[in-house]
């Protein structure tokens, strides 16, 4: 059975508990995935919707929580980091194994678009990861695309370029 919660009611206990900065694992609420599309002047509601929903993913997986994920991420996703491009079950794999752990992101700068049924979230981030059996720490701007079907918004990429610590996000 699926509980369906008020968007206002999760927007806002998720930026009460994940404002802009540092993103660490515990456990995490859940978060319900449908969110209607905006009505004229319901824009930034979805962007903030979205942004929300960007900074739990990133708790999911520092927490290595791929039943949340699961249904995050399309079936038709794929995934551009450093060493490949993958789809969504080897992302999931990845994840679960630990063969990157996403141990904490601090998310410094946010920008949200949406167009239509698409949404894109550019995030300036900081991650500590533990890859290859070593911890690093890579300064990123993300790419994540999102589609709304059927209401629920599901990320369909995400892209992982490595900038300088200056690298700034045009608003």
């Amino acid at each position: 059975m699926k509980s369906i919660i008020p968007a206002p009611f999760w927007l806002m206990l998720l930026l009460s508990v994940y404002p802009f900065g540092s993103v660490t694992a515990q456990q995490s609420p859940h978060v319900n995935l449908q969110a209607e599309m905006p009505a004229e002047g319901g824009m930034q509601k979805t962007e903030e919707i979205l942004s929300a929903l960007s900074k739990q993913k990133w708790q999911w997986m520092a927490d290595k929580n791929v039943d949340a994920l699961a249904p995050l991420f399309h079936k038709e996703s794929k995934f551009v980091h450093m060493s490949g491009s993958w789809k969504k079950d080897r992302e999931l794999e990845i994840i679960k194994s630990g063969s990157i752990w996403y141990k904490n992101t601090v998310v410094h700068d946010c920008d949200v678009e949406i167009v239509g049924q698409t949404g894109v979230v550019w995030s300036r981030i900081t991650l500590d990861a533990h890859v290859r059996g070593q911890d690093v720490s890579t300064e990123f701007t993300t790419t994540e695309v999102y589609v709304n079907t059927a209401g629920n918004w599901q990320l369909l990429a995400l892209t992982f370029s490595s900038v300088r610590d200056t690298h700034k996000i045009e608003h």
